[in-house]
C-alpha cells in the first residue's frame, strides 16, 4: 500500500484528479453566473429588437393596405362614377355598377388576403366584391365603425380585429377591418364610404412573432387604450390600463410584477404593441444551462479520472530518454541501443523498443536487397510481355515465295511483318536502342498499316539527324504509333488520316511527338489516361484498374511508360495531348546528352 502511494501513477493520478475537478468547478460557476447576465441582457436586448421589427411590420403593412385603398378611390373612372349625380336610368346604373364591379375585383384580385370590398355611398346604394355572396347589415349606418369612418376626416380608420365580417352576414372568418370616406374630388364633398375586410392572419402572426415563450401574451391596443387584438381570449382592463406606454416612439422593456414587459408605439396607425412574457418562461434556459453544467460537469469528472489513470501509466521521467532516441530513429539512426532502470513497465517497454529497432533495421537491409531482385524481375516480364517471339523465318519463306510469283506489294508486308518480328524477339544486347532503329522498326509497322488502310493514311516522319543515336528503351515507338492508328485514325471514314513524328528538345529532354488527326478524345477519357500513365505500378496491380486500361486501349501506353520510369526516372516518360475531333498528340520525354 506504501510503495503505490509513493509511486508516480498514484501521485499523478491523484494531482491531476484534484486538478481537473477544480477547474471544472470553477469555471462551471463562472461560466453560469457570466451566462446568466448574458442572458437578460440578451433577453432585453432580443426583446427590443423583436418589438421594433414586429412595428416596423406592422407599419409596412398598414401602408400597404392604404396605399390599396387609394390605388379604389383615386381611380379617375370611380371618382367619376361615384360624384356623377344619380339619373333614373336602369340601363346607366348597370353600366356604373359594372364599372365599379370591375375596378373593386381588380383590387381585390391584386391581394390574396383581401376577403371583401364594400362601397356605401351616401345615397344608400351599396357595392360588394368578396370571395362569396355578400349579404349586407341593412342596419349597417347605425354601427359604430360606420360612425367612427363618417366622423373621420379623410384619413384612414383602422377598426381592429373582428372574429367575423362586421358588415357581411354571411361571411364568418375573423377580419382585419379598416375604411375611409370617399370625397368627390371636383366639389370636395363627402359621397360615401369604402370599407376593406381582410383576413386577420396577417396580424395575428405578426403578434405571435412577439411571444417570447408559451405563456407570453401580446395586446395591440388604440390609443385611447382599448384592445384591438390579443392573443389571450381574455384580459382586465384595470390591469391593462397599468402597464407601461412607449414615449416618444422608444420601445420600453421593463420588469412588472415578475413580467417582463415590452412595448412599442405604431407611428402609422397610433396603436401600441405589447408583449408580456412571465418569468417562468425567461428562466427556462437559465435552468437549461444549469441542468446541462451539471451533466457536463459530471462527464468531465469522469472523463478526468480515466485521463488521470491513463496519463499517471504513461508520464515519467525514464520516458523523455525514450522519446529522444525515437528521435534519432525518426533520422534513420537505428544503430542505437537505450539502457534504462526504472519500473518494471518501462523496463519492459525499453526492452520492446530495443528489439524493434534491431528488427526495423535488419527488414530495411532485407527490402533493400529484394527491390532490386524485383525490379529486374519487372523489367523482365515487361520485356516479355510486350515482345513476343514470331516465327520470322517462316516469314521470310513466305516473303519469297510471293516475290517468285510476283505478288510484291504482298511480298513487302510479310517481309516488313518478318523485320518487325525478328527486331521484337531479339534482347541479347540489352532493352536500349537507338531512336534510328526505333525508326526503323517503326516504318517496317507502317508498311502494314499503309497497305491495309489501303493509301488513307500518310506518314510524316521528320527526324533530324541530331537525334537518330539517342538511346531509348527497345519498342517505345511503335506502341504508340499502334494506339493512334487503331483507336484514332481507323474511325475516321470521311477523311485522310494523317500521322506525323517529330522531336522538340528543351533542358536536357527530348521530346519525341507522335502526332495525329484522328478522332481525339474528351477531357473524361484523356483524364483517365493520363491518370493511369501518372501511377502505372498502382494500376498493374489492380485487378479493376487493368480492366480499365484495356478499355481505355492503353495497356501498351502504360508498360512503356512503366519501362521509360525504369530507365530514366518518375521524371521521364509519357504525356497525352487530345481534343475531340482535333487528333492526339503524345509526348515521349527522355534524356539527352
Amino acid at each position: 500500500m506504501s510503495r503505490g502511494f509513493h509511486s508516480i501513477q498514484y501521485r499523478l493520478f491523484v494531482l491531476f484528479l484534484i486538478s481537473m475537478s477544480a477547474i471544472v468547478l470553477i469555471v462551471s460557476i463562472l461560466y453560469y453566473n457570466r451566462t446568466t447576465v448574458q442572458f437578460q441582457e440578451k433577453v432585453s436586448g432580443l426583446s427590443k429588437q423583436n418589438v421594433s421589427q414586429t412595428a416596423g411590420l406592422f407599419d409596412l403593412l398598414l401602408k400597404g393596405y392604404d396605399s390599396m385603398s387609394k390605388s379604389v378611390i383615386g381611380n379617375n373612372d370611380f371618382s367619376r362614377i361615384m360624384s356623377t349625380p344619380t339619373v333614373d336610368s336602369p340601363a346607366v346604373d348597370y353600366f356604373n355598377e359594372r364599372a365599379i364591379t370591375n375596378i373593386l375585383g381588380a383590387v381585390f384580385l391584386s391581394q390574396e388576403d383581401l376577403i371583401g370590398i364594400h362601397v356605401l355611398t351616401d345615397k344608400g346604394k351599396v357595392y360588394n366584391y368578396g370571395n362569396f355572396a355578400n349579404v349586407i347589415d341593412p342596419e349597417y349606418t347605425k354601427s359604430h365603425w360606420y360612425q367612427e369612418i363618417q366622423g373621420s376626416s379623410g384619413s384612414m380608420v383602422w377598426l381592429g380585429v373582428y372574429k367575423r365580417s362586421i358588415i357581411d352576414q354571411v361571411e364568418s372568418r375573423s377580419v382585419f377591418a379598416f375604411g375611409r370616406r370617399i370625397y368627390d374630388l371636383n366639389n370636395h364633398r363627402q359621397v360615401g364610404v369604402v370599407l376593406f375586410e381582410t383576413s386577420s392572419q396577417a396580424i395575428v402572426n405578426a403578434m405571435e412573432n412577439l411571444k417570447l415563450g408559451v405563456h407570453s401574451e401580446v395586446y395591440l391596443m388604440s390609443s385611447n387604450g382599448e384592445v384591438i387584438s390579443s392573443t389571450s381570449q381574455t384580459w382586465d382592463d384595470q390591469r391593462m390600463s397599468t402597464l407601461p406606454r412607449p414615449k416618444g416612439g422608444v420601445p420600453v422593456v421593463v420588469e412588472n410584477d415578475g413580467n417582463l414587459i415590452v412595448a412599442s408605439q405604431l407611428p402609422f396607425a397610433d396603436w401600441t404593441v405589447l408583449s408580456v412574457t412571465p418569468e417562468r418562461d425567461l428562466n427556462v434556459e437559465l435552468a437549461e444551462t444549469k441542468r446541462f453544467l451539471i451533466y457536463v460537469g459530471a462527464a468531465l469528472v469522469l472523463v478526468a479520472i480515466l485521463i488521470a489513470t491513463i496519463f499517471s501509466r504513461t508520464i515519467s521521467s525514464p520516458l523523455k530518454r525514450l522519446i529522444s532516441e525515437m528521435k534519432q530513429v525518426e533520422i534513420g539512426n537505428f544503430r542505437g541501443s537505450l539502457k534504462v532502470t526504472s519500473y518494471q513497465e518501462i523496463n519492459i517497454l525499453v526492452a520492446s523498443f530495443n528489439q524493434m529497432v534491431n528488427q526495423i533495421s535488419e527488414l530495411i537491409e532485407r527490402v533493400k536487397i529484394s527491390s532490386v531482385s524485383e525490379k529486374n524481375a519487372e523489367l523482365q516480364a515487361l520485356q516479355s510481355q510486350v515482345n513476343p517471339h514470331f516465327l520470322y523465318n517462316t516469314l521470310d519463306m513466305i516473303y519469297w515465295m510471293l516475290d517468285e510469283k510476283g505478288h510484291d506489294r504482298l511480298g513487302e508486308v510479310v517481309l516488313s511483318l518478318s523485320r518487325l518480328f525478328r527486331y521484337s524477339s531479339h534482347w541479347d544486347q540489352g532493352v536500349a536502342v537507338s531512336l534510328r532503329e526505333e525508326i526503323e522498326q517503326t516504318q517496317h509497322y507502317l508498311t502494314i498499316i499503309v497497305t491495309r488502310l489501303e493509301g488513307r493514311l500518310t506518314v510524316d516522319v521528320d527526324v533530324d539527324e541530331t537525334w537518330m543515336n539517342v538511346p531509348l528503351p527497345k519498342m517505345t515507338l511503335q506502341p504508340v504509333i499502334e494506339n493512334a492508328v487503331k483507336y484514332g485514325l481507323e474511325p475516321l471514314l470521311d477523311w485522310e488520316g494523317k500521322l506525323r513524328v517529330y522531336i522538340e528538345a528543351d533542358d536536357r529532354k527530348l521530346h519525341i511527338m507522335v502526332q495525329d488527326n484522328g478522332i481525339g478524345m474528351d477531357a473524361a477519357k484523356l483524364k483517365r489516361i493520363n491518370t493511369l500513365l501518372d501511377k502505372p505500378e498502382e494500376a498493374a496491380k489492380d485487378e479493376e484498374g487493368l480492366e480499365g486500361i484495356r478499355q481505355e486501349g492503353g495497356i501498351g501506353l502504360v508498360n512503356l511508360q512503366r519501362r521509360i520510369r525504369h530507365m530514366y526516372g518518375e521524371a521521364y516518360g509519357l504525356e497525352l495531348r487530345s481534343e475531340p475531333n482535333e487528333g492526339t498528340t503524345v509526348i515521349i520525354t527522355v534524356p539527352y546528352q
